[in-house]
């Protein structure tokens, strides 16, 4: 799909930068920089409510806008490493392409731990698993089927519930006791602490039945060598280290192999997405065709937010 470019700016202008007094390139940096602020604190607070620390991880950009947003992302959560697998751009398709066939249900029906109806609850799951099975049949054929079984539970009172994994068996009356212990252990993880003397209460009960993943031989590629790639095109973008625009490499991704090592600013593009390599970041192609972005090795004026 061809994208105007010439309308885009006006309504930048009309909308944005005119009101505000800015250029259009400002106005327009000021847009992403929103955006990538807003992602970046969306994931702060994902991390913080798993009870986990963001730095020294990996962020795996897919999706067709993840990789022009990747590097800046990264930036301002203090990552040090970005993979951009191969098609990442439709990543969610080929996920699921790829993944063994499953069905989930979900149900709601509350139950309190103090009055847990053991009955009631191995009703529910067969039902469930006889509505679920059927579906992942037609695909699994006669494949033995995993069965997981989870349920958002909280304290009493709470407005938030969180997934406790719950053992895939018939249950007692008795097992009260166990899934409390599940409840307990799940919360103690997030909030590094247990509410003592507070009823606990399921909400939904979750069932996922699932057909053996598919196998193959665990592929090990061999080193590549380094190499630096000549660009299949120059273009400008929006320098903000310099407020101006600057003209960078364009690599193809399909010219790329293995190895391919391209520092920053520069643009890798395909069919699905294209990738910024920003100045703070430089890219190498892994074994596998992955951009891998890590850190550029030469200090740069700006500092990381």
């Amino acid at each position: 799909m061809a994208l105007d470019r010439a309308a885009a700016e006006a309504a930048m202008r009309q909308d944005m930068a005119d009101p505000l007094g800015l250029a259009v390139e400002l106005a327009a940096l000021g847009v992403s920089e929103i955006v990538d602020e807003n992602m970046a604190n969306a994931a702060r607070v994902h991390a913080i409510e798993s009870g986990k620390d963001a730095r020294g991880r990996t962020l795996v950009a897919f999706g067709g806008a993840a990789p022009l947003h990747a590097a800046r992302m990264a930036e301002k959560l203090g990552l040090d490493r970005v993979l951009v697998p191969s098609y990442a751009g439709v990543g969610s398709a080929v996920g699921f392409l790829r993944a063994p066939i499953a069905y989930e249900i979900v149900r709601s029906a509350l139950q309190r731990l103090d009055r847990f109806d053991a009955s009631a609850a191995n009703g529910l799951f067969a039902a469930m698993r006889g509505e679920a099975e059927p579906i992942v049949r037609r695909g699994a054929g006669d494949q033995p089927l995993a069965e997981t079984r989870s349920a958002f539970m909280r304290y009493r009172g709470q407005g938030h519930e969180i997934a406790v994994p719950l053992p895939s068996r018939r249950y007692r009356d008795d097992d009260a006791i166990v899934l409390r212990d599940a409840f307990e252990q799940a919360y103690r993880r997030l909030y590094s602490r247990v509410i003592p003397g507070v009823e606990v209460e399921i909400l939904s009960w979750v069932l996922l039945l699932s057909a053996p993943a598919p196998t193959g031989p665990v592929i090990v590629a061999p080193a590549a060598e380094p190499y630096s790639p000549k660009p299949a095109s120059r273009r400008p973008i929006f320098d903000p280290d310099m407020g101006e625009f600057v003209e960078v490499a364009v690599h193809e991704r399909r010219d790329l192999k293995p190895g391919a090592f391209i520092p920053g600013p520069a643009v890798i593009t395909e069919d699905a997405t294209s990738t910024v390599v920003s100045r703070l970041f430089e890219a190498r192609l892994d074994p596998f065709g992955y951009i891998e972005l890590t850190p550029a090795a030469a200090p740069t004026s700006r500092g990381r937010r």
